[in-house]
């Protein structure tokens, strides 16, 4: 008989290592926490293995309090020995942000998908689309005000903020691949809808996935549009996505970038699943009470009841015109394009 799946998470550790500390959570496995400068203000970084042979999974924001950090660990996690690769799980500031730093300073490699390196290096130099200027248009059709939009612009590329130097060259991992970190092989799980080509680390002997931004205990994963694919359904990517982690053994010990570590995963993906769901329902009614087609802008109180910073705005409209996309795709509503490619949505 299949023993019956718990109905809350587990949190076998109660607090974060302390800033500049490091925490063994499983064999040759080490939690490190550094900081952010957003409302999300750290993200948890994992070292694996001991000595001369460790494999740093994601780097923190480029910034200076977080090398001040590094510094420390320099000296005491890695006891003065280097770094023999950094692994990349996906392109965003608080994960590649000292990649490009700290391989410099060991001479080590950057292994990432092919997806997020491309992806990081458009943006980093503001091409094909993924400028920012690229993004404020996209947000300008979708009804996003004057105002906003300027409030956006005015921020200047922020990601060089966050990733100062990029790999200019990487070490290329695929669904699929064993990585071989801490003296064990861990299995490359691709993840889409939030990036391009996020990649989970599994070690099956261990017990134990890196999750990444793809499995979060409390808060649920950015899925944005962006304008390199406009007419795009990451959300639905996403929830695909979560199916290889559901079939993970359900005692598995979850190491996400944000929050606790936990075990849980089926309870996880429900609650995930249900989310996006309910969130899905209450648009869709919304959009069909409304009397005049309604554009993401528009629908930002529905998705999210707070107010909304620079930064969050930013995040929100790509998951607003995700939600409605996906709507879209599924035929529950009608996208209409009108005078200067402005684009709304209705029943």
């Amino acid at each position: 008989m299949t023993a019956p799946h718990p109905t809350i998470l587990e949190y076998p550790f109660d607090a974060p290592p302390p800033p500049g500390e490091t925490r063994e959570i499983a064999p040759a496995v080490r939690w490190l926490r550094m900081p952010l400068p957003f409302a999300l203000d750290h993200i948890n970084l994992w070292l694996l293995g001991d000595g001369d042979r460790c494999t740093l999974v994601d780097c923190g924001y480029g910034d200076a309090p977080t090398r001040a950090l590094w510094e420390r660990h320099f000296a005491a996690a890695l006891g003065g020995a280097p770094l023999a690769r950094i692994v990349a799980t996906h392109y965003h500031p608080d994960h590649l942000g000292n990649a490009g730093w700290l391989a410099a300073r060991f001479g080590c490699a950057v292994a990432m998908t092919q997806a997020e390196f491309l992806t990081a290096h458009a943006i980093f130099d503001q091409r094909a689309t993924h400028a920012l200027t690229d993004t404020c248009a996209l947000f300008a059709r979708h009804g996003l005000s004057d105002e906003h939009v300027a409030g956006l612009a005015g921020r200047g590329n922020l990601y060089r903020r966050g990733v100062p130097e990029i790999p200019a060259t990487f070490e290329r991992m695929v669904a699929g691949d064993d990585v071989a970190a801490g003296g064990r092989g861990w299995r490359v799980i691709p993840g889409f809808g939030h990036s391009p080509e996020h990649a989970a680390l599994h070690a099956q002997d261990a017990g134990v996935l890196i999750s990444g931004d793809m499995l979060l205990p409390r808060i649920t994963t950015n899925v944005a549009v962006w304008p390199a694919d406009p007419d795009g359904d990451p959300l639905a990517r996403f929830l695909a996505s979560l199916d290889a982690f559901e079939r993970l053994p359900p005692d598995t010990l979850v190491l996400p970038s944000h929050g606790l570590p936990f075990r849980g995963i089926p309870l996880r993906i429900a609650q995930l699943r249900a989310h996006h769901a309910a969130r899905l329902e209450e648009l869709a009614a919304h959009v069909a009470a409304a009397p005049s087609p309604q554009s993401a802008a528009a629908v930002l109180p529905v998705l999210f009841r707070r107010p909304l910073d620079v930064q969050q705005r930013f995040f929100a409209m790509g998951e607003a015109i995700a939600h409605l996309n996906h709507l879209w795709r599924q035929g529950r509503l009608r996208r209409l394009e009108g005078a200067g490619g402005t684009i709304r949505f209705a029943a």
